[in-house]
């Protein structure tokens, strides 16, 4: 760029991402702060996670009254759903509808990915790279990119050489047809056992190989009646004010009582209620207060799920492979009869942990005691390089051109998960260390703070907006002292990255809670931002 060149951007902001986070942030940015905006996605349809993740069995864990947008009052009185989870064809219908409603359509660009993304500090513009050879300038991005959106392929022997089809579940092809197929699944995390339980039915013979077991409770999932809708939309005023000031956000009172508080008749009682009522984050945070903080209490919940497992699977020696040691403290799972799965005479378990894969060959999956298993179908259920994954991948070059990687060579960083230092103008839905809940109550308080930020520098007169080193380290600080309060870091999960070989273990979350979260944001917001620098103000 010559000295005297005058670069006028070709929007105001652009958004990455046409999912939950990116379809908010367009209106707002659009509709209430007044700005030309530009929403871009790879995908060749809104919905992000749920355009990509169609695998059978693909749906919600957090209650349909919850997992939706809280900002169209209208819309929820409206909007009916005929179960009490949401599935992947429901969640997709719901967001196009509200593309569609709010005329958000005209501002998404689809099959349209980024790859580059670099900050000029001479003109206080980014300027982004697509994979289609498009250039875009403007004045503020947002990474609405997804928590989990970057799936990880493992690196097994001979996984090119086999002659069947091959599929990720994040990535899951529209024409793949199951139905009586022999079928292996590697992976038993949340998708793994939702796919294990939608297709148990539905294949000749399904192969398990599981890396580690998991503890699950049932769901509870099943339709729900006009009675059941006319309750909740009577209570949505209750509802929200409750979910924005919970811990988990999942439409549920959060318990106050620690577990060695009551005698053992009493926990056993809460347990099998909540058992019988299903959902995970119930389980762990509608129980007791202290199951995911006090390795005792937390030792009681384990000790109820193994016995469950021993009461449901028939046959003992794939009841002990399916029954967790280790602490009750990965992301809470549920399903509809996921134990029960394994006592079907078509479904067959592996543990990888005791029996590795030795190699995928053409017909099937080789095991280290030789054990071969022939297939079809090989599906992928090994999840996600979570949260920074989808960042590290572009080339993101901040001030004096420093690399996103650079920056996060020590592990993933942001100031309220929303911002990170050197990257100006630069804002984040769901990124590193953003609040551990349910994600549309989550996202809605990112985006809602976001624009407000926006609009607030714009009526100072700022044309950057970036958060100080200082406050960010801060921030960091307090995640992984929250973090260390809690009995999650002592698991291995793919909430500190642990899922990915090579990765280094780092804290990505804040996990004091919605409420705690949007406090934060608050406060932040009425001290009039003392952890940015809003050049130019």
């Amino acid at each position: 760029m010559s000295e005297n060149e005058i670069v006028t951007p070709d929007v105001d902001a652009v958004v990455i991402g046409a999912g939950f986070g990116g379809i908010y942030m367009l209106k707002k940015l659009r509709d209430e702060v007044g700005l030309s905006v530009l929403c871009v996605d790879r995908a060749g349809g809104v919905g992000g996670t749920w355009y990509w993740n169609r695998y059978p069995g693909a749906m919600s864990d957090t209650e349909s009254f919850v997992y939706r947008y809280s900002f169209d009052e209208q819309l929820l009185q409206e909007w009916g759903y005929p179960r009490r989870y949401l599935d992947q064809p429901e969640i997709l219908r719901y967001l196009e509808a509200v593309v569609e409603r709010h005329d958000l359509g005209r501002d998404i660009r689809l099959h349209t990915g980024v790859e580059a993304m670099h900050f000029d500090e001479a003109t206080e513009l980014w300027t982004l790279h697509t994979g289609t050879g498009e250039r875009i300038v403007a004045r503020y991005v947002v990474t609405a990119l997804g928590l989990l959106s970057r799936i990880n392929t493992p690196d097994i022997p001979g996984i090119d050489t086999f002659a069947g089809t091959l599929a990720h579940t994040g990535a899951w092809p529209e024409d793949l047809e199951i139905d009586g197929r022999r079928v292996g699944v590697i992976g038993t995390g949340s998708t793994g056992t939702q796919f294990i339980c939608a297709a148990a039915p539905r294949v000749e013979h399904l192969t398990v190989f599981q890396r580690s077991p998991q503890y699950s409770v049932p769901s509870g999932n099943g339709p729900v009646d006009q009675a059941y809708l006319d309750d909740v939309r009577s209570r949505y005023d209750a509802i929200w004010d409750q979910v924005r000031n919970s811990v988990v956000a999942f439409g549920f009172e959060e318990s106050a009582v620690p577990a060695m508080s009551v005698s053992a008749a009493e926990r056993e009682r809460v347990f099998q209620e909540n058992w019988d009522i299903g959902n995970g984050f119930r389980f762990m945070f509608g129980t007791f207060c202290d199951i995911a903080t006090d390795a005792q209490a937390n030792e009681e919940a384990a000790r109820f799920i193994r016995g469950k497992i021993a009461e449901i699977v028939d046959d003992p020696e794939t009841a002990r492979l399916l029954t967790p040691t280790d602490l009750y403290a990965k992301r809470p799972l549920c399903n509809s009869g996921y134990y029960e799965t394994y006592n079907r005479e078509n479904v067959t378990l592996h543990s990888v942990k005791e029996n590795p894969v030795a190699a995928v060959e053409p017909g099937g999956v080789r095991l280290a005691d030789g054990t071969f298993c022939e297939l079809d179908v090989l599906v992928l259920a090994t999840g996600f390089d979570a949260v920074d994954g989808n960042y590290v991948r572009m080339d993101i070059r901040g001030r004096g051109g420093r690399s996103i990687q650079d920056h996060w060579a020590d592990g993933p960083a942001s100031y309220l998960g929303v911002t990170t230092a050197g990257f100006p103008n630069m804002f984040m839905i769901l990124g590193p260390n953003g609040p551990f809940t349910n994600l549309p109550p989550s996202i809605e308080s990112q985006v809602e703070w976001i624009a407000g930020l926006v609009a607030d520098a714009r009526g100072r007169g700022a044309p950057t907006i970036e958060p100080t080193a200082e406050a960010e380290q801060a921030w960091s600080r307090t995640c992984g002292e929250i973090a260390d309060a809690t009995l999650f870091p002592k698991a291995d999960s793919w909430i500190f990255g642990a899922n990915i070989p090579g990765k280094r273990r780092a804290v990505m979350f804040y996990m004091a809670g919605i409420g705690a979260y949007r406090g934060e944001l608050a406060s932040e917001r009425a001290e009039g931002y003392p952890g940015f620098a809003l050049s130019g103000a």
